[in-house]
């Protein structure tokens, strides 16, 4: 069944907007969510989307969020997490305020939306919650340990909500991006081609996730480069 309303958390101009395009693509309606929805624009203007406000990590703005959404544009059935933070260095040097704010928007805010979006959809027995990993929700890396933090309890959150949700008629999934991204002014250097992910082609894999049978639901997948060494 086509999605009749996608909702993205943590929209920008890289993977969010290259599934902003592809939701547009297949006429599915898409509400942006950013702390700075003022930069989606050029986007919403190419795509069609509506945009909105939020801080994801405050569950006020969230609950305000999904109101504003489902009283302007209708209950979304496919809700996309893609919002995370990061507080980079040393583990003795690290800002306990910077890292509490790096677990709060990368997990915390995940959960406040899949809250909201659960309630929704459990209601009705239908609905899509996908959110977006990296590399660090399987494997901690040196000075970034708030990242890995954050990552790892999303994926932990995922998982339950997996399990929880699937009985329900509701598909949570999680979608591990183990290397970098290609963004607009970010691609490989000329001595690694191929050593980023395509944006497009990461949209594809959550495109092809929300469009699964219930009777083969996949709750967790990893996209990398091909030239990755495992």
């Amino acid at each position: 069944m086509t999605p009749r309303l996608a909702l993205i958390v943590g929209a920008g101009n890289g993977l969010s907007a290259s599934l902003a395009r592809l939701f547009a693509r297949q006429n599915v309606p898409v509400a942006l969510a950013s702390r700075t929805p003022d930069r989606l624009a050029a986007l919403c203007g190419e795509t069609g989307a509506a945009s909105f406000a939020c801080e994801a990590a405050e569950p006020e703005e969230v609950a305000g969020l999904f109101d504003a959404v489902v009283a302007s544009l209708g209950e979304p059935d496919v809700v996309i997490y893609n919002a995370s933070a990061r507080a980079r260095g040393p583990i003795g040097s690290l800002v306990p305020e910077d890292v509490a704010r790096a677990i709060a928007v990368s997990a915390y805010g995940g959960f406040l939306v899949g809250q909201q979006a659960a309630r929704l959809m459990v209601a009705k027995g239908a609905g899509t919650i996908l959110f977006t990993g990296a590399s660090a929700s399987v494997k901690g890396y040196p000075q970034s340990a708030a990242f890995a933090m954050g990552k790892f309890a999303l994926r932990g959150l995922a998982q339950s909500m997996a399990r929880e949700l699937a009985p329900q008629g509701v598909h949570v999934g999680h979608v591990v991006i183990d290397g970098a991204i290609r963004n607009p002014g970010r691609s490989e250097p000329a001595e690694a081609p191929d050593s980023m992910l395509d944006p497009d082609a990461i949209a594809a894999t959550y495109w092809h996730l929300i469009s699964q049978d219930r009777s083969a639901w996949t709750w967790e997948i990893e996209v990398r480069p091909w030239v990755e060494r495992f």
